[in-house]
């Protein structure tokens, strides 16, 4: 009883402040830049691959301006190659098993990269989430445009993640994030934790097409989240933190995009696409402010940001959308979670639970 006391106590903890704010600024500049462009063109159908690419901002949000260039340039690798397959997929017309099949391979393939790296945060699940977002909606410009634009986002974020480095202008030579070889042990633990995405992708992706589902890859999505955890504790908490999460950030979705706020503006040509482009913006910074603080609390901005993007991209009827979204995150969390507690390392140390480093993964 009370260890179920204390993981309950640890789903409602936050973890330590460590200038967020910063972080989060850099995050939301990173956004706001090229989706604003896009909207001055007239173009915001495309925030989604901008979005996608300037999702580099979230990574080294904690290291020198040296450091964080290197490890942002590692995760845009991962962002970008999701982003390009997405795209082929979706001018291929290459959905349902197909997805499930390239998506499930992408995770393994990501997994080891990111375990090699060690990217941060954990996992490559903001490649798959690229991958599978890209892919479900129509490419309404050559392929090659929509990769520019997630490439220039990706860029942009660079500059502006290396941009505080003006102020001193040091360069430590020695200075090198660290890496692992996957040798031995290592390379075990690496190939159970791309077997477990997998599976898991794979799985909830599988049961999004069987279900009739016209958002797949967002259970495919969902389930990775758990797989992050450092342990098997933090993996359960993160995929109780994804489904909360979720659903309250679809009562928030449900505001904006059923009669609502944005119903009720004085209309004129591009009004609601504009104020759902600046709420993409506003939602992705209170995204980062918790991402590493409350992975819960996260969530219920950050599915706004993929809902509206996703309807800025192909406007469908909301409730459908909503619904869908919901029901694909508790299928895909609860089969992340199923496939954390079924493959496991045996060799792996004993699980120190703890709130704060279960958020900061």
């Amino acid at each position: 009883m009370r260890t179920v006391l204390r993981h309950v106590r640890e789903l409602h903890s936050f973890g330590p402040a460590n200038n967020d704010h910063l972080s989060a600024l850099r995050v939301a500049v990173s956004v706001a830049v090229p989706s604003l462009l896009l909207l001055v063109i007239g173009r915001p159908d495309l925030t989604i691959y901008a979005v996608c690419g300037a999702l580099t901002g979230m990574y080294g949000r904690n290291e020198r301006h040296q450091l964080r260039l290197r490890h942002q340039l590692q995760a845009a690798l991962v962002l970008l190659s999701g982003v390009t397959i997405g795209v082929v997929l979706s001018i291929n017309h290459l959905h349902g098993w197909w997805l499930v099949l390239v998506e499930a391979a992408f995770a393994g393939a990501g997994s080891v990269y990111s375990d090699r790296v060690r990217l941060k945060p954990n996992g490559p699940f903001f490649g798959i989430l690229a991958l599978g977002a890209c892919a479900s909606v129509p490419t309404a410009v050559p392929w090659y445009v929509a990769l520019l634009i997630a490439a220039a986002s990706a860029a942009f974020s660079l500059f502006i993640g290396f941009g505080g480095w003006i102020r001193g202008r040091t360069w430590n030579p020695g200075a090198r994030r660290t890496t692992s070889r996957l040798q031995g042990q290592l390379r075990r633990k690496a190939a159970v934790h791309a077997a477990r995405y997998i599976v898991a992708v794979g799985a909830a992706g599988a049961i999004g097409v069987l279900s009739g589902s016209g958002h797949p890859h967002w259970a495919m999505a969902a389930a990775a989240v758990p797989l992050a955890g450092a342990d098997l504790p933090s993996s359960v908490h993160r995929g109780i933190h994804r489904i909360i999460g979720t659903l309250l950030g679809l009562v928030i979705v449900a505001v904006v995009l059923l009669p609502g706020p944005v119903a009720l503006l004085p209309l004129f040509p591009g009004a609601e696409a504009a104020v759902l482009a600046v709420l993409v913006i506003v939602f992705q910074f209170t995204t980062e402010l918790f991402m590493t603080r409350h992975y819960g609390l996260a969530m219920v901005s950050f599915t706004p940001v993929i809902l509206l993007m996703t309807h800025l991209a192909a406007p469908s009827d909301p409730t459908v959308l909503i619904a869908e979204r919901g029901v694909e995150t508790l299928v895909g969390a609860g089969t992340g979670i199923l496939v954390v507690v079924l493959i496991r390392s045996r060799r792996n140390p004993p699980a120190v639970p703890s709130a704060s480093s279960a958020a900061r993964q």
